[in-house]
């Protein structure tokens, strides 16, 4: 019997899939870029190879020296590029082991938020003069979890016992999020807790352009906040550690929140390919009544998959806003949160395989970071890089025909030998 080569193996194929699918998205951004240049005169050809090379290598970018770019190591942006990943990693897992159990879900972006309410709530209303402060960050990134999966497990009680589409469950569930959680901090005591504390702060913008001062940081809240918003910072020292990330990737926001992101992404693959569990929730995906004709409780596995998923989209919000240094609008209700859906692609991208989210979502959190070099560098603006992920997303769909195209290739190459 033929031994499998490292190139015909499905694992394989799949990479190579997704390789191609960033390829194509990135050449198709390129050919934008050049259009664009070409057809304006104040950018030309040379302002159009600058959009390229920023687009492809804008995490090295250091800046501009006599007006030509320069790249080399830029722990600034390197560290915010793990920074953003963070959220990412935890949306895609969760949309990935949804997708793995037979599940789409959309809710993501509701869970995130609940995640982000609870574990804020929690952070800013304990006493941090009784509590030691590492004890109150886990208080609340457990708190963040919890209220996920109790919100996740809403469409999952929907589909399992109403045979209501998850989908249609957790647009429903995204909005009640967004509208429940500014109804929360409305109506909470946060207000008093913050004002009679010198580490707590509460801001109220009286115009849609504010400058924000945030724990001795100037910020400007963009346009795109509604007037009237609150910005919420952790109080008492209650953020996420650091762990020396912060000497490596000086000038950054980067902190501990990664490396948490990464041990659940290994744990969630752990329980996927390593335990009873996991081949049950996978069964469930493949076939729910023959699971359930093999003796799988098909009922649970669907209502703990999506607790699961909403616990992992809760938990990218508690440590991305349990940081210490980013800030939080809760008049949400206008909107939801971009990571949410962001982790559809960053899934898709990674074949729904747990250890590829992390890889995926930092590729998307570093295109993210060059669209912002884009607009800050040059005269293109950074919704290029929205149109490089939309192809590579669109292109996500063809995955199945982009390794069956590969397979032939190769069988190709073999037959020719």
């Amino acid at each position: 019997m033929r031994k499998e080569s490292f190139w015909d193996k499905a694992g394989t194929r799949s990479v190579l899939a997704s390789l191609v699918a960033i390829l194509i998205g990135m050449l198709a951004g390129g050919l934008i870029i050049l259009i664009v240049g070409l057809t304006n005169p104040s950018l030309g050809l040379s302002g159009a190879w600058e959009g390229i090379r920023l687009v492809v290598a804008g995490l090295f970018c250091t800046g501009r020296e006599a007006g030509a770019l320069t790249f080399g190591f830029n722990p600034t942006t390197f560290g915010n590029m793990l920074f953003r990943a963070v959220p990412l990693i935890m949306t895609g897992l969760s949309v990935a082991l949804g997708n793995k159990a037979g599940l789409f879900n959309i809710g993501a972006a509701g869970q995130y938020l609940a995640g982000t309410a609870a574990s804020l709530y929690v952070s800013l209303s304990l006493p941090t003069n009784v509590l030691p402060v590492w004890l109150v960050w886990i208080i609340a990134f457990l708190s963040g979890m919890m209220a996920g999966a109790l919100w996740g497990s809403i469409p999952g009680l929907l589909k399992a016992y109403l045979n209501i589409n998850e989908v249609l469950a957790c647009i429903m569930t995204n909005w009640i999020a967004a509208n429940a959680v500014t109804w929360v901090f409305e109506g909470s005591n946060l207000k008093n807790v913050l004002e009679n504390t010198k580490s707590g702060y509460i801001y109220k913008t009286s115009t849609v352009m504010n400058d924000v001062i945030l724990k001795g940081v100037s910020q400007t809240v963009g346009a795109n906040v509604p007037e009237g918003a609150q910005v919420v910072a952790t109080r008492g020292g209650v953020a996420t550690a650091k762990m020396g990330l912060d000497q490596l990737f000086s000038g950054s926001q980067v902190n501990a929140g990664i490396l948490v992101a990464i041990l659940i992404a290994i744990v969630i693959y752990i329980l996927l390919s390593r335990t009873t569990l996991g081949y049950q929730l996978k069964a469930c995906g493949a076939n729910r009544y023959a699971a359930r004709y093999a003796g799988i409780q098909d009922r649970r596995n669907i209502v703990l998959t999506m607790a699961l998923a909403g616990a992992l989209a809760a938990a990218g919000g508690a440590l991305y806003y349990l940081s210490g240094n980013t800030e939080f609008f809760w008049n949400t209700y206008q909107s939801l949160p971009a990571e949410g859906f962001n982790g559809i692609p960053v899934a898709l991208l990674a074949i729904n395989n747990p250890l590829g989210v992390i890889f995926s979502a930092m590729f998307m959190s570093m295109l993210q970071i060059c669209g912002q070099k884009l607009t800050e560098l040059t005269a293109f603006n950074e919704y290029i890089t929205n149109v490089i992920i939309a192809a590579i997303v669109y292109l996500s769909a063809f995955m199945l025909f982009i390794k069956t195209w590969i397979g032939k290739l190769r069988k190709g190459k073999a037959v020719d030998k």
